[in-house]
């Protein structure tokens, strides 16, 4: 039975493909996720992708996935450096968790260097593009193995 993934999105990773592709490459967050489903099915996963410039509306999806998930990706966006609130959210979760970020975050301003998330998360992806999705789901495959 395919166990199903929630890759969760934050504020801006709509505009993927458009905003900084000398940052962010030029892939569309449809693009991303498209590959990733094709990643997931491979490992016997299933992915559910969503996206939000809202943090109350990640909190949601975040606890609508202590039901219906087996683990989350989340790349946060803006949020990993600001929100205790997602953070709560995720503690709250029993799942595995990996943090996602398509640039260095370590490379960039030094307010970008904090992440409220990695806290929770059992493991953190960052500089390696877009490909850091497909290499979560294949950490997440590991841990729910």
């Amino acid at each position: 039975m395919d166990k199903q993934i929630y890759i969760l999105n934050g504020p801006n990773l709509n505009l993927l493909g458009r905003r900084q592709p000398e940052i962010y490459g030029g892939e569309t967050l449809e693009d991303v996720l498209a590959r990733a489903g094709g990643v997931a099915k491979a490992l016997g996963l299933t992915v559910r992708g969503l996206q939000s410039n809202h943090e109350g509306e990640l909190i949601g999806w975040i606890h609508e996935a202590r039901d219906k998930a087996a683990g989350i990706v989340i790349n946060p966006g803006a949020f990993t450096h600001t929100s205790v609130a997602i953070l709560d959210a995720l503690n709250a979760f029993d799942g595995p968790v990996i943090e996602v970020h398509i640039s260095n975050i370590h490379k960039r301003e030094a307010f970008r260097h904090h992440s409220y998330v990695s806290l929770r998360a059992d493991g953190v992806i960052a500089g390696c593009g877009t490909e850091g999705y497909d290499l979560a789901l294949r950490r997440l495959a590991t841990l729910l193995a």
